[in-house]
């Protein structure tokens, strides 16, 4: 895995998590499933980095 896409997937995820969070203080339910689902992107293109990276050693 690249570098650069796992800077780009933990930022997608912090970024989820920072939706999320603000969704929940500001009971805004669907800023919180917006933050749930960029979550949900990272953790599946994270998972495919690693099958590579599984292959490629």
């Amino acid at each position: 895995m690249g570098l650069d896409d796992k800077i780009k997937n933990t930022a997608q995820d912090l970024a989820g998590k920072a939706k999320e969070a603000v969704g929940k203080v500001t009971d805004n339910e669907k800023l919180e499933a917006e933050g749930r689902a960029d979550q949900a992107k990272a953790n599946v293109k994270q998972a495919g980095e690693n099958v590579k990276d599984a292959f490629n050693n």
